[in-house]
């Protein structure tokens, strides 16, 4: 694909393209989108969020200045929100951030929420992963002015940093119980002014919850964005973040081979009706796409690390379309991502384990996987993914497809696995 050479290249023209293509849904963005993923995950993503008036876009205008001081690219999703009367948006966090026009190591898009809840557009995801495949080693993503319980952003950063500015008074209060929680990394901004000190108390004084983050205490740290001060410090804290997640990380991989959940795979008659449950749970989509050879609409919702994949068949001669008749709405299949996938395949075949699936295939972006029956699993189809790796000596590899579908499984189809 001409485009993607020029996009793994750094041309700004083709990044710029590349992320039209995907926020618009247009023509060939599914393709575009796994060729990008076998690029992508390089990058560390910052969500920046808060209430309004925060102060995050000059922020994010700064965090930016300071990694291009450092000499690293920088991409920047910066989220405003729609009008319900025309569906517009300002888009004011373009015009905040002109210093940086004529700087091709900053790239800045700005979307519109386009009615999504949370403070994210639901196409936010996807356009990280477009950045990351063109070589944007941090991107920075600010959301619309957030409440109590817009959190969708922990389902697309990395690192999560929220704005807190001193005056809000029992605001702090009332964020409690919802955004508060999943703070990464807490700003003080605009501590020049008074109040700065009682805003870190009440910050503190709320840390019950972090014996529950795994050992990472989220700390606090002020700003004056206007002037740059503390800076330095957030991105050291974001950074040490970062580190401290990944470490946790591997080391449960080292306990479990790398297993875990990836996602559920629902099958559902709608998903416009489907979608209107997870989004009140909080819960946004951020990708869908029709696989027109297999005869299925898919809608992705980000959930922690893992995600929901909601499946409506386009035809009732079809995987999904057979188990909908038979089973009706449901969960259709679990999948299990592991590091060693040969090696399991093998092991599975070795212990006399029912496998629904007669190799490993590779699917789009290079993914790997192979199903096994519910026969053995307890009543429910399991599917083991992986990312591309070199496969091991006589483990069979076919044809791709793409990764994470409904594919249907070499013996059988999906609809009698469940029988």
């Amino acid at each position: 694909m001409q485009m993607m050479e020029r996009l793994r290249a750094g041309d700004v023209r083709a990044l710029a393209r590349a992320v039209s293509i995907v926020e618009d849904g247009a023509a060939g963005a599914a393709e575009l989108l796994a060729a990008c993923r076998e690029f992508s995950g390089g990058g560390l993503r910052v969500g920046v969020t808060g209430p309004p008036g925060a102060g995050k876009s000059t922020l994010v205008d700064q965090m930016a200045r300071l990694l291009r001081g450092q000499g690293e690219t920088v991409g920047v999703v910066a989220v405003d929100p729609s009008s319900p009367y025309t569906g517009g948006a300002l888009l004011g966090d373009r015009i905040r951030m002109q210093g940086f026009a004529g700087d091709p190591g900053v790239f800045i898009r700005s979307m519109a929420s386009r009615g999504a809840m949370g403070g994210v557009a639901r196409a936010a995801a996807d356009v990280c992963t477009v950045m990351e495949a063109a070589g944007r080693g941090t991107i920075l993503i600010e959301t619309v002015g957030v409440g109590q319980d817009e959190v969708e952003v922990i389902g697309v950063a990395d690192v999560t940093v929220l704005v807190l500015v001193p005056g809000m008074g029992d605001e702090v209060q009332s964020l409690k119980a919802g955004v508060m929680e999943v703070a990464d990394v807490f700003v003080v901004n605009k501590s020049d002014r008074g109040g700065a000190e009682l805003v870190e108390q009440e910050i503190v004084a709320m840390q019950g919850l972090a014996g529950e983050r795994g050992g990472w205490v989220p700390p606090v740290v002020r700003t004056v964005a206007t002037t740059g001060e503390g800076l330095g410090e957030l991105m050291e804290a974001v950074r040490r973040c970062a580190v401290e997640k990944g470490d946790r990380r591997g080391r449960f991989a080292l306990r479990g081979e790398g297993l875990r959940l990836d996602h559920l795979g629902v099958a559902v008659k709608s998903i416009a009706a489907a979608r209107e449950f997870y989004e009140a749970l909080g819960l946004a989509v951020s990708h869908e796409e029709t696989v027109e050879h297999e005869k299925v609409k898919t809608a992705m919702l980000p959930l922690g690390e893992s995600r929901i994949e909601l499946l409506e068949a386009t035809e009732e001669d079809s995987t999904i379309g057979r188990f909908l008749a038979k089973r009706g709405e449901g969960l259709h299949h679990v999948a299990v991502h592991v590091d060693g996938i040969d090696a399991m395949f093998a092991r599975l075949k070795a212990q006399g384990v029912r496998l629904a699936s007669d190799a490993v295939r590779v699917g789009a972006g290079g993914h790997r996987y192979f199903f096994v029956h519910p026969a053995s699993t307890g009543g429910v189809l399991l599917e083991i993914v992986s990312p591309q790796q070199a496969s091991s000596p006589g483990t069979p590899i076919v044809s791709p497809q793409r990764a994470g579908s409904p594919v249907t499984p070499i013996v059988g189809d999906a609809s009698s696995l469940k029988s």
